[in-house]
């Protein structure tokens, strides 16, 4: 190769070498101090710890929380401590500590940094296009950024089941309540609707819905019948129309009750059941009545009893049964409470006499 050759290779080389490591052509103080973070963490001899591996965002319902796989050190007493930050589209990146997002994630011992809007000022906006990053740090040792591809909340978010869930039967229908999988601010940008999954009791399943309320009823449903449901939320962000099915909740069951008609159809057929089985009863007792009638009243007759004095007799033979009847039989003294004379005139005397 020829000497001019080769010196034209090296020097092409060289310029893009320069290139690759000139600061953006559209410098402003913020980028400058990015890319001077990222050219220190390349050439930083301080960069010698590794980075913390396999960080997730668990973005649930309102939880935001991110974790990590702790950074294992053999030579070192110390504890590994951990930094992150975050930004939002087109900004530069924070801290993530009290005065910036409420949520204390400086310089922790933990592998987790819980972003969920506990209170009024912690949490990111569920609207916000947010990137995090991290890196493990130890004394002035620490590792390379760790960084996080950008998440909105609504975009992103899994939803749960709605919760707090309540049926009661009704008429012919059931009624059902519960609350949001979370809450939202502003229900103009987002809002939930509802669908309820439900089925006789080896039955098709039938869906109903969407309901932007929290309470349903279903109707027309058949009365003492077990019927199964699930239900299940929907969230609607209608700044980039997307929609995001939610989890469905456990199997319930539940029984219908009687609606007026059917009440009022079970009085009739309670009253006609009970008339007619007391006319079969009544009819079958008079049948058996007839037909055993003799014995019946073999059944219910008075066995013939001994008189007293024969009783008597038969328990002491020596007593005279005679005398001892005809003791008993002996004509008793009348006794008389009072006696009256009654006297006539003899004319009136006289006259009855004639008469007789």
């Amino acid at each position: 190769m020829r000497p001019t050759l080769l010196w034209s290779l090296l020097l092409l080389l060289g310029v893009f070498a320069a290139a690759a490591a000139a600061p953006p052509a559209q410098l402003t103080l913020e980028t400058y101090q990015e890319w001077c973070n990222d050219s220190a963490a390349t050439h930083d001899p301080l960069s010698q710890l590794p980075a913390p591996q396999h960080p997730k965002i668990r973005l649930y319902n309102a939880e935001q929380v991110l974790s990590w796989e702790p950074v294992a050190l053999s030579n070192s007493t110390r504890p590994v401590v951990y930094r992150v930050q975050f930004k939002y589209t087109n900004s530069k990146w924070f801290m993530a500590d009290i005065m910036s997002i409420g949520v204390n994630c400086t310089q922790i011992t933990a592998t987790e940094c819980d972003f969920t809007a506990t209170r009024p000022s912690a949490g990111f906006p569920m609207d916000f296009n947010v990137t995090l990053r991290l890196r493990a740090e130890l004394g002035a040792l620490h590792s390379a950024w760790v960084t996080m591809p950008w998440f909105q909340h609504y975009r992103n978010v899994t939803v749960g089941p709605p919760e707090n869930i309540e049926v009661t039967p009704g008429e012919g229908s059931l009624i059902i309540r519960f609350s949001s999988p979370f809450d939202i601010a502003d229900t103009s940008t987002a809002f939930f609707c509802y669908y309820v999954h439900y089925w006789e009791k080896g039955g098709i399943q039938q869906v109903k819905g969407p309901f932007r309320s929290n309470s349903i009823s279903l109707d027309n449903l058949k009365p003492f019948r077990v019927y199964c449901l699930q239900v299940q939320a929907q969230l609607l962000w209608n700044k980039s129309n997307i929609f995001r099915v939610g989890h469905l909740s456990n199997i319930s069951c539940y029984e219908t009750m009687a609606d007026a008609s059917t009440e009022l159809q079970q009085v009739i057929l309670i009253s006609v059941g009970t008339f007619s089985l007391l006319s079969v009863l009544a009819g079958a007792c008079f049948f058996l009545v007839l037909k055993y009638r003799g014995l019946i009243k073999y059944w219910f007759h008075t066995p013939p009893s001994i008189p007293l004095q024969i009783e008597e007799y038969l328990k002491d033979p020596t007593q005279p049964i005679l005398e001892a009847l005809d003791k008993d039989s002996s004509p008793k003294d009348d006794v008389w409470d009072s006696v009256s004379i009654i006297s006539f005139p003899e004319k009136e005397q006289e006259d009855v006499l004639q008469t007789l």
